[in-house]
């Protein structure tokens, strides 16, 4: 999944699609416990995927609260 994909997702899109990543991390992660995994650079590309979208929902989460320190701080310099 590439940053452009996932900055165009809303917040709501990212929590469900870090919910079925962390799903499928999971399994990949048994299926390898029991010997039965064959796709094993899956587990890398899901492990980066997630950190993908959490690093992009920290950039939003500063950028909102900027955002109200800036606005709150004009109003009160006044």
């Amino acid at each position: 999944m590439k940053p452009a994909e996932i900055r165009a997702m809303d917040d709501e899109r990212l929590n469900k699609q870090i919910v079925e990543l962390l799903g499928e991390w999971r399994n990949l992660r048994f299926q390898e416990a029991v010997g039965q995994l064959t796709a094993t650079a899956r587990i890398r590309q899901i492990r980066k995927d997630i950190a993908r979208i959490r690093t992009i929902q920290t950039e939003r989460e500063i950028e909102q609260e900027l955002a109200s320190l800036a606005g709150s701080g004009s109003s009160s310099a006044r």
